[in-house]
Order: C-alpha cells, then sequence, then structure tokens
C-alpha cells in the first residue's frame, strides 16, 4: 500500500522542519528579502538589472531545498564548495547554474566582463582634458576603501577580509566581487552582495550627505566650460593604452581589469559598431543578469547567518560613508585652490558609481542654481573613480598576501 508522506513529496516545505530553527526563520527571511528586492527593482527604487535577477535567484535557493541524501539537505542549484574534481564533474551534470558559477563566477571573469561594458559606456574625454583634477578629486574619494582597512581589522577580519570590504566604498561592484574573490573568498557572497545593496545608497542617500556639508551657495558656483580643449578619439585610444600597459606593469594581479575596463573604452573610440553593439549590450547585460542571479542562488541561510556578515553590513556602509565625505573634501580643497571657483558638490562624483554620483552631483546643484552646469567635471572625477579603485583593488591584492 502506497505510503503518503507529504514531507517527502514537498521537499521545500519539509526541509524547514528537518533544519535548526535559526537556520528555518533565516531561510524564510531571505524568501520574503528576495521578493522585496524584486518589488523594488521593478519600481526602479533599486538597480532592477541586479535587484530582479538576485532576488528571484535569493527567493528560489531558499524555498527549493530538498533533501540530497538521507543526512544531508540542500539545493541542486550551485554548490560553491565543491573542489574536488570527481566531485564537481558530477556536480557539474546536476546543478543547473554550476557551469556558470565554475567556469566565469569564481575564476572573477564575470566581473572582466561587466567592467569591459562599464568602459564601452564611458567618456573619458573629461578625465583626458583635466587629468590633474579629476584625478586628484578619486583620490580623495578613495578615504572609505583606505581608513575602513585598519578599522576592519579591529573589528576581527583578517587583512583580506577587510581589504575587500573597504572596497565597497569605491562603489563599484565588479571591483569589490575580484578582490573578495581572491583574498576573501570564503566571505565574497555576502560581501559583493553588500555592495550591490548599497550602490543604491549612492542615490539615496548621498544628497543629503551632499546637503549636509556643502551649502546652497557653494553648491550654485558656476564652472568655466570654455576651458575644456577638444580630446579627439586618437588621443583617448593612445592615453587607454599608455595607462593600462603602465598599470598592469605595476599591479600584475590586478590586468584583467584594467584590460577589461581599457580595452572597452579604445572600442568605444575605435567606432567598431559591431564590437560596440556587442560589448554594450550583449555582454554587459547578460553578465550583469548572471551577476545579479548567482549572487542571488549563493544567497542561501546558512551563508547570510555568519556572525561576521553583520560587521560586513556596517563597515560596508561606514566605508561609502567615508569615501562620499573624503570626495566633498577634496571638491573643498580645489575650490580654495581655485580661489572659489570650483564647485565642491563635485567630490561626490569621485566615488566611482558611474555615471550615478555624477548625475547625483549634477542634480544638487541645479537644485541651488539652474545654470550650474557641472556634469563634464563630475564625469571626469567619475571615471578617474573607476580607475582609482581599480588601482587600490591592485594594492590591495598585491600586498595583503605578503601581509598574513
Amino acid at each position: 500500500m502506497f505510503n503518503f508522506n507529504f514531507f517527502q513529496i514537498f521537499q521545500g516545505i519539509g526541509t524547514l522542519f528537518e533544519t535548526d530553527l535559526k537556520t528555518t526563520i533565516a531561510r524564510i527571511v531571505l524568501i520574503f528579502l528576495g521578493i522585496f528586492l524584486v518589488y523594488m527593482g521593478t519600481k526602479g527604487t533599486l538597480e532592477p538589472l541586479i535587484m530582479i535577477p538576485m532576488g528571484f535567484g535569493m527567493s528560489t535557493v531558499n524555498a527549493a531545498v530538498l533533501y540530497l541524501s538521507a543526512s544531508k539537505v540542500g539545493t541542486i542549484i550551485i554548490d560553491p564548495n565543491v573542489s574536488e574534481m570527481t566531485q564537481l564533474i558530477n556536480v557539474l551534470q546536476i546543478d543547473f547554474l554550476q557551469p556558470i558559477y565554475t567556469f566565469m563566477f569564481s575564476n572573477g571573469l564575470v566581473a572582466c566582463f561587466v567592467f569591459m561594458g562599464i568602459g564601452v559606456l564611458s567618456d573619458i574625454s573629461f578625465l583626458v582634458a583635466k587629468p590633474f583634477s579629476s584625478m586628484f578629486i578619486a583620490l580623495c574619494a578613495e578615504f572609505g576603501t583606505i581608513a575602513t582597512f585598519p578599522i576592519a581589522v579591529a573589528m576581527g577580519l583578517n587583512f583580506g577580509q577587510a581589504a575587500s570590504v573597504a572596497m565597497v566604498g569605491g562603489a563599484d561592484g565588479p571591483m569589490v566581487l575580484y578582490t573578495s574573490l581572491i583574498l576573501a573568498k570564503e566571505y565574497f557572497v555576502p560581501i559583493t552582495i553588500v555592495a550591490y545593496l548599497y550602490l543604491s545608497l549612492t542615490y539615496g542617500g548621498y544628497p543629503y550627505l551632499i546637503k549636509l556639508l556643502v551649502p546652497k551657495r557653494l553648491r550654485a558656483i558656476k564652472m568655466d566650460l570654455s576651458v575644456f580643449p577638444e580630446v579627439k578619439s586618437g588621443q583617448k585610444i593612445a592615453f587607454s593604452i599608455v595607462v593600462c600597459t603602465v598599470l598592469s606593469l605595476l599591479f600584475p594581479m590586478a590586468a584583467p581589469l584594467f584590460l577589461s575596463f581599457f580595452l572597452g573604452v579604445a572600442i568605444r573610440e575605435s567606432g567598431i559598431k559591431q564590437y560596440v553593439a556587442f560589448l554594450e549590450n550583449t555582454l554587459l547585460y547578460s553578465s550583469t543578469f548572471f551577476l545579479g542571479l548567482v549572487l542571488g542562488v549563493l544567497t542561501e541561510a546558512n551563508t547570510i547567518m555568519n556572525p561576521t556578515v553583520l560587521k560586513i553590513l556596517v563597515l560596508g556602509i561606514l566605508s561609502l560613508l567615508l569615501s562620499g565625505i573624503g570626495g566633498l573634501v577634496g571638491g573643498y580643497i580645489m575650490y580654495f585652490i581655485t580661489g572659489g571657483k570650483y564647485n565642491p558638490t563635485i567630490g561626490i562624483a569621485g566615488v566611482s558609481c558611474v555615471p550615478t554620483t555624477a548625475k547625483v552631483a549634477q542634480k544638487l546643484c541645479s537644485q541651488a542654481n539652474p545654470q550650474a552646469f557641472i556634469l563634464p567635471y563630475a564625469m571626469g572625477a567619475n571615471i578617474s573613480g573607476v580607475i582609482t579603485t581599480a588601482i587600490l583593488a591592485g594594492v590591495y591584492v598585491s600586498m595583503i598576501p605578503y601581509l598574513k
């Protein structure tokens, strides 16, 4: 006679009663959090390109837990911990996203693909036209990626983990992913998720920081746009190849990031429409989609329940806050150097969330003075922020192994 067992048939529900209470609660919370991220993505409050696939993955992976054996529960989506070759081959034939994770994610390839797409979208004209002021602002905006490191170490994180979470202050998701995969693989999931969740804060939170630190009369300063010389495509391509080569010589560990970004810039300036269309659309959006989806399915309850995740949450937002303050301090320094002719709001654009922070700076200045057009200067600082964040990633990835 057939023995009906409800929990054996509906294993997602059954495993809720098989695991300990904390894990069960965490799974339920993460299911609803995933649904919430999808909602916020569809509303446009959070970045839909990342949040919709991430939310679906997060909700599904915590619902679809089943009995893998008589004594083990898990999913057939991804096993991030498998390393033994025979076991890996078996998992590749079962877990449906395992090939994406193994061949694109765990080696940082997906981060490089996204970075290549960002390069195609980036116009470095303003950086080449005003390299010194742009780079100065960007360096000041790295305050969070530098200052958070010793704070994280003091809170009990090792050097690799501290460097990875400090990179959140650069507001560059692919850079955080790449750094954490190399230096803190055991925590790259929560660190990267924190990075992408907090990127929304650069749009929603930085305006309040600007209003707090920059009075309206200074936000209203008009910038002289006549000083921008024309930058030709050949100059931008030459700049890209020279800078890429020099940075790769200095920081070989970060060479994949430099190559990806500057190759994207060169393709943009070369006018090869087929490559531009491929990198800007197919490669960037497919990589972003799988980045969000894989991050979502890696967000299992057991991963998030680690007490270190709370530290990562605190340190991530601290790093972004300090970077924003550092950028605005750099804006004030430029204001005094130029005798009051530089709008200090541009400083926030040094935080390399392209082009969000540049748009935030322009929006706040326009509210104070509709004639205050500072976007070219802000974009110069914004693109410089991408470069300085990559340099910091190179420094951390190259130096941290020798500090252990």
